[in-house]
Formats: structure tokens, sequence, C-alpha cells
């Protein structure tokens, strides 16, 4: 193996961030049109690039989410540099930026041998199901598209599900418009106060091919179907993509339900602790690079 000693490692500027996510399409990873900057927002020394000579030659994020979770991902070395040991060290360099914090990441299953000599341990596979659906938006009251002032409460119902804070991110993943729609579900009948509860949310974003849900989350498989259909009406004649856990056989129901076919998968490991997430309300993760 050519390795280089003349490497130097930094955080990566905005359009290095752009670059990483266009070298994850070129992966057929399918990134969303306007994930650089939510991902950005969820950590902006979290996302770090390797150089040699100059030239970017590797991509790794390594985000910070307070001071207990990090979540690994955009691991890629460009093709001219593989096998030179400069993505190891860029992956060095990750690890020791997220310190004894419980890590977390989706990696495809041929890297799991991998992974697991860097401590991490598998949790369960996460499926990328996809297909055209060619929806009409379901007529519910319930359904509430995502505006800042319902924040407050959807970050609130969110902690349920992530294993730490994560406002800074979902503020700008849930109200960017250019390319994406977020819609909440609030059971007015539920609290006596008269604002609602809210019972699920999700958003779907435009990618390189198609529209990605993610998150999709909810109490219950009646409350998944309505919000997966209110978000699969945006797509019209597009693909639609859902990235669900294997272990939850309702959002396994459900993409089948609508046809939906198994095309990729990643394995959810854990360096540490494995967080304890209610698996069976989440019917769609957020994304495979941020978790």
């Amino acid at each position: 193996m050519k390795t280089d000693t003349d490497i130097s490692i930094r955080t990566m500027s905005p359009a290095e961030v752009d670059l990483a996510i266009e070298w994850a399409a070129c992966e057929g990873w399918n990134p969303g049109l306007e994930d650089a900057a939510g991902f950005r927002a969820a950590d902006p020394e979290g996302f770090l690039m390797a150089f040699v000579d100059g030239e970017p030659a590797a991509s790794l994020s390594a985000v910070r989410y307070g001071d207990t979770f990090g979540f690994i991902g955009l691991y890629i070395a460009a093709p001219l540099y593989r096998g030179r040991g400069i993505a190891l060290r860029l992956w060095q360099a990750g690890m020791a930026y997220l310190g004894d914090r419980v890590i977390g990441l989706d990696g495809v299953p041929e890297r799991q041998a991998d992974y697991r000599r860097s401590g991490f341990k598998l949790a369960w596979r996460n499926v990328r199901y996809s297909g055209s659906v060619a929806m009409t938006a379901p007529n519910d009251t319930r359904l509430v598209p995502v505006e800042p002032d319902l924040l407050p409460a959807l970050l609130d119902y969110d902690r349920g599900f992530f294993p730490a804070p994560r406002a800074r991110f979902l503020e700008t993943w849930l109200t960017r418009k250019e390319t994406r729609r977020s819609w909440v579900l609030v059971d007015p009948a539920a609290d006596a106060g008269g604002a609602g509860r809210v019972t699920g949310y999700g958003t779907i974003r435009q990618c390189r091919a198609g529209w990605k849900i993610g998150p999709l989350f909810a109490d219950d498989p009646a409350d998944a179907d309505l919000l997966f259909r209110r978000l699969a009406s945006c797509a019209r004649a597009d693909p639609v993509i859902l990235d669900l856990p294997e272990p939850n056989s309702d959002a396994l129901d459900l993409a089948k339900t609508y046809g939906l076919s198994s095309v990729f998968e990643t394995a959810r490991m854990y360096r540490g602790t494995a967080p304890s997430l209610p698996i069976d309300r989440i019917y769609g993760v957020t994304t495979f690079e941020l978790g």
C-alpha cells in the first residue's frame, strides 16, 4: 500500500462540504439537493477533509451532538487517493474530535468488520426502499405544515427519537422550503389546553434522483401512514425513497403497502452503549450521514 506522509487535515469550508456531498452522489448515496446547509448547522466544526499537496483527498463528518453523542458519516476517499492510508488518518482525526462520546454510524455491510475493529457493534439494519407512488395528498385537518411557531413542540417531540438534542440541525432541516416539505401531525383532542399534542412528523426532500423521506416518526401505524401519504404526494410521479429500520415491522409493511422495493441497506452501529430508541415508532431515519 502506498502511503502519503504529507497529509493535512482541517475543517471543511462550506464549498468543501458541497464537494463531499458531490462525492457522496458519485458513490450512489443520492443526497438531497440542499443537505449541506442542514449538515453544517448541526456542527460546523465537525466536517473534516484530508488534503494531499493541497488537493482534497478524503472527507469525513464527525458531528457532535452535545457532550454525550456523536455521529460519523460522509466517510469517502476520492478514487485517486484510495489505498494510501489517507482515509484512515482522517478517521483517526474524526474519532479524536468526538472523544469519549457514544458514536453512531450507518455503514455499508462490507465495512462492518473494519468498524468492529474500531469498537463499533451492530445494532440493527436500516433498509432503503424506493418506488413511484403518484399519491394524492390526504385531506386531514390534523396535518399541519411545519412553521417556526411549531418548532418548540416539535423539538420536544423529537427528543424521544434521538440520543441527544439537535435543535440547530432541525431548525434548518425542517424550515428550508426550496426543495423540501415538512409536516407535523397534531391531535387537538389530546391537550386540554387547546394547543394539541404532536403525534408524529416528517420531512421529504428532493434528491439527485427522486424525493427522500426522513425523518418519519409517529406514535402508531395509522399516524405514520397518514404522514407518509402527505409527504409522498409532494413527489408527484417521481420516486419516493424511505430509509427504515428493519426491526420495525410496521415500517416494512408501510413500504410494501405502497409498492416500494428494497434497493440498499446500511448497518447501524454504535461504539459505546447503544442508545435506547423507540424503533417501533421510527418509520424513517433522518439521514444516513447524520443519524
